[in-house]
């Protein structure tokens, strides 16, 4: 079908949504308006708040659903009754945009990022292996690429991450075990897949002259995650298999730098932050090989070099549960002044605290309460004003992770009262979101979230 004909199928669909779902804005009551200035804190900011359901769109074997809330209407003591100020079907001019840019359909939606002036949205979809630049503003996609076959022609985009300077777009192209680089320009809307650039995860060789895979040493190079530094020049790439490599990510190819085998790092790490001088990751379950690991390490920001002996410079495991099951630590998220860290567990339902400089355990927050026994906290956001987190709760058919441990019950957006500058907190208010598909099912399965400073 031509793009134009997609198009205003897709306009249509928009409309149609829009309407029977009744999202206008609430209006806050009286004391909602008064929690809001008291939560209103040192940076009240408009902001808007965008969650991804990784469910295909209804009817359709691709697509997905992409929620936006006004943030005023998250802050106040009506949160759970908030409705979106606006739904983007991506089974619309998205799956448009891409049928006409790489000749397929974009096929589940999963982790979602913006650039670092918040004009543009980068959203990664896992299954079909696209990544798709939006209009902020307009929430119109700007580009569709699709990342290259790897290895067994295989091709995922697990994470798509802007760079802190706007020059570049990492990628995980998951199954395919390859690390790639999209070249950006946002004012232009130009962006070129700089092939000469990826570093082929299984076959590469590491500065010590060993295999980048090997059983003994990585035996699963699938990336996970590859958080970057605030400078923009490294980026940790989390493992399958466990072990990890520390990349300059500008250098055409990419090459690492750092080498950590699988007895130094564990398997399924993802969430890291740039907090306090560290680069903070975690580990934890997510495959049949390690379904009761939870771990966090912290890396120095430097000290890197091709010269380095492998495993160094050494990282401390500042936080481990090793061995009690269920658990599965997914995000990492640091308190606005950077004072404290909170690990979510979407596996036992909590979220681990530590201290930002040293990585010392604070404290554990149990996010069950009567709103929902089995949240499923998978990724999160914090407010900017600080006092509130903003996570994606899992749905009871989860498209991605291991069912064990991302199977939830309350799938929306869970909004969680930070407490004690940072050290607790309590559940607030769940919006739920549904998309059931024509038996009744539940499908809804939210995943990638952002917040937005308008």
């Amino acid at each position: 079908m031509h793009y134009r004909t997609l198009r205003l199928f897709a306009v249509a669909g928009i409309f149609l949504l829009v309407a029977c779902a009744d999202h206008a804005p609430a209006l806050p009551t009286a004391s909602a308006l008064a929690v809001k200035t008291a939560d209103s804190g040192p940076d009240s900011r408009p902001f808007e708040v965008w969650l991804v359901d990784q469910s295909n769109s209804f009817g359709r074997a691709y697509g997905g659903t992409i929620h936006i809330w006004d943030g005023s209407d998250l802050m106040g003591e009506a949160a759970s009754a908030a409705r979106q100020t606006a739904v983007v079907d991506l089974a619309g001019i998205t799956a448009a945009r891409c049928m006409e840019a790489t000749g397929a359909l974009p096929v589940r939606p999963h982790m979602l990022a913006f650039n670092s002036t918040q004009s543009h949205a980068v959203l990664s979809f896992v299954a079909s292996g696209r990544v798709v630049v939006f209009d902020a503003r307009t929430r119109e996609p700007a580009a569709c690429l699709r990342v290259p076959p790897g290895t067994g022609g295989a091709r995922q985009a697990h994470a798509a991450i802007p760079s802190p300077d706007d020059s570049y777009i990492l990628i995980t192209n998951q199954n395919g075990k390859q690390l790639e680089r999209i070249r950006t320009d946002y004012a232009t809307n130009s962006y070129v897949h700089a092939m000469a650039a990826t570093l082929n995860l299984a076959t590469c060789t590491t500065p010590s002259g060993q295999p980048c895979q090997s059983p003994a040493l990585r035996p699963d190079n699938a990336p996970i995650c590859p958080p970057i530094s605030r400078t923009g020049n490294y980026a940790w790439v989390t493992l399958r298999g466990g072990g990890l490599f520390v990349v300059d990510t500008r250098a055409t190819p990419k090459r690492t730098i750092g080498e950590y085998d699988q007895t130094t790092v564990h398997p399924n790490g993802c969430g890291g932050n740039d907090v306090g001088g560290h680069m903070y990751i975690n580990w934890g379950g997510g495959t049949a090989s390690n379904l009761t690991e939870f771990d966090v390490y912290q890396f120095p920001l430097g000290g890197y070099s091709a010269t380095n002996l492998p495993n160094t410079p050494a990282p401390r495991r500042v936080f481990s549960a090793d061995g009690e099951p269920f658990r599965d630590s997914h995000r990492m998220l640091p308190t606005r002044d950077g004072r404290y860290l909170w690990a979510f567990d979407r596996g036992t339902n909590v979220t681990e605290i530590l201290e930002g400089n040293t990585g010392a355990h604070i404290g554990t927050v149990d996010l069950r309460s009567a709103l929902s026994t089995d949240p499923t906290p998978d990724l999160a956001e914090l407010s900017p004003s600080g006092n509130r987190i903003f996570m994606t709760l899992r749905g009871p058919n989860p498209l991605s992770g291991d069912p064990h441990v991302s199977t939830g019950s309350t799938p929306g957006l869970g909004i969680l009262q930070v407490q004690a500058g940072g050290r607790g907190g309590v559940m607030k208010a769940i919006v739920p979101i549904s998309n059931r598909d024509a038996a009744g099912v539940e499908r809804a399965d939210p995943h990638g979230i952002q917040v937005r400073r308008r």
